[in-house]
């Protein structure tokens, strides 16, 4: 049952071949098997656990089950939930339970799903590796040697190693689908305001997005239908018609104009990730797609203009964390000023106060208009140039990474070089738009390699059918980790 899709298990529940009881025991003796090595989850309530499991079952017998309802799905330590350690993988929040429900938490509990546990992630969702989490780094299931990406690296170790149906995870520069890359599963990041940031901690306001990590598309639309919304509680949420994202999943690929930019194919990218990419659209051509070059001019200067832009952001947002209403407090100071450069100095990694110092550097007196400012005119560029590549192609593919998922401890004393693992994606945070990772194959060292889909905006069912057409023709999706 641990490989089932999400619509076999909600079938195989409706059916009572298994209850959610049963379901959510496995996965949990799972975890208790595998995490010790994976590092996957920062916290478990098994009790809370199965006791939605036991409402669940009451819900399936009474028919009125949704998608759903009954299964076991892990969130990312970055939503509240109530009741729940909410650590966001910081010694900040190491003691902070959450007095009240994300978004997205609401909207899984209202569809009847079970919160199977909070996972690890990079210190403040800062991280391409999952290797600043306070807690550890998570360990890549499929060489446990390697990094599993970041900064939602547990969400994408779970998922991998089968310790859940399907999880969440956070995207602000690539964290949802660079790890999904890394671990050879598939993950969604929305149109910016297609998900409730309500709930979720903030490390870079304009950028944050949520979205579903699973195993194959369709997995995504079931996690899509329940996750999007408009939420009056968040002002960036968007007032739009709720969608069914699973309805053109079945449509054919014949017509499609794949645009193929000529920045995402120069140097930098690995042979073995080209080859695979190569491929894959090779596969595509076979379903009936069309290849049309394309140019996205600015989209080399986004990883500059996101380590300004991002980091400004975080130094404001982060200042909430001061060791005076919640979170770690410094044991020993002598006065207000005191404790709060103790608490934040004990309180936060390396990664962190490398981040909130150049933010605070960038939006200082004197260079506000020289970074903060010329890089927000950058950030406009770069979306303008997705809006001229979109009216000569419906979708946008190459790359998710660089190179297959490095080794743990091989880029941490060059920031620089672990920032660079988001180059293909970051740009798609800068424009709003929706990006997505799917399978497409192994590269060095038996590793997966991810294939990004760009959608234009709100077009995610569009994005979804291009994977699941892809994933119907193929079974990369489908390989999992002997563990």
């Amino acid at each position: 049952m641990i490989h089932s899709s999400l619509t076999q298990m909600g079938a195989a529940l409706r059916a009572k071949k298994i209850s959610s009881v049963e379901l959510t025991q496995t996965y949990l003796e799972r975890i208790a098997q595998l995490n010790p090595t994976l590092n996957a989850f920062i916290t478990l309530r098994p009790e809370t656990s199965l006791e939605q499991a036991r409402a669940a079952d009451e819900r399936l017998a009474a028919g009125s089950a949704e998608a759903l309802t009954g299964i076991p799905i892990a969130q990312k330590d970055i939503f509240c939930a109530q009741g729940w350690l909410t650590t966001c993988g910081s010694k900040m929040l190491h003691n902070f339970v959450s007095p009240y429900d994300a978004h997205v938490i609401s909207q899984f509990n209202k569809a009847g799903a079970i919160n199977l546990g909070k996972t690890n992630m990079d210190e403040f969702a800062m991280g391409s590796s999952n290797e600043t989490s306070h807690y550890g780094p998570v360990k890549n299931p499929w060489d446990t040697a390697r990094v599993p990406g970041g900064s939602s690296g547990g969400t994408a170790a779970a998922v991998a190693a089968r310790l859940c149906a399907a999880a969440t995870g956070t995207d602000t520069g690539g964290s949802i689908r660079q790890p999904a890359a890394l671990c050879g599963i598939s993950g969604l990041k929305p149109t910016y305001g297609v998900v409730s940031r309500y709930g979720m901690i903030a490390f870079a306001s304009s950028l944050d997005q949520a979205g579903p990590m699973g195993r194959n598309a369709e997995d995504l639309a079931l996690l899509l239908n329940t996750m999007a919304g408009f939420d009056e509680r968040d002002s960036t949420s968007l007032q739009r018609d709720k969608e069914d994202y699973t309805r053109d999943l079945n449509k054919p690929l014949t017509g499609l104009r794949i645009g193929l930019p000529k920045e995402f194919f120069a140097d930098g990218m690995g042979s073995d990730v080209a080859k695979a990419i190569d491929a894959a659209i090779g596969e595509y051509k076979k379903l009936g797609a069309t290849v049309v070059d394309i140019s996205l001019p600015n989209s080399k200067l986004s990883v500059p203009v996101y380590y300004v832009l991002a980091p400004a952001e975080a130094s404001s947002n982060l200042s909430r964390f001061d060791g005076v209403r919640y979170g770690y407090r410094a044991p020993d100071y002598t006065d207000l000023a005191d404790m709060y450069e103790k608490s934040r100095a004990q309180g936060f990694g390396a990664e962190v106060k490398r981040r909130i110092m150049i933010g605070t550097y960038v939006l200082s007196h004197g260079y506000y208009d020289a970074y903060y400012l010329q890089a927000q005119k950058i950030r406009r560029l770069i979306a303008q140039d997705f809006t001229e590549a979109y009216k000569q192609c419906d979708v946008i593919m190459g790359p998710t990474s660089p190179s297959t998922a490095f080794k743990l401890g091989e880029k941490g004393d060059d920031p620089v070089q672990m920032y660079l693992s988001d180059i293909y994606t970051i740009a798609v945070n800068l424009a709003g738009l929706p990006g997505m990772s799917i399978p497409c194959g192994f590269g060095a060292n038996d590793m997966p390699v991810g294939l990004q889909i760009i959608g234009n905006y709100f077009d995610e069912a569009r994005m979804l059918n291009v994977a699941h057409q892809f994933q119907q023709a193929t079974d990369w999706h489908s390989r999992a980790p002997q563990l």
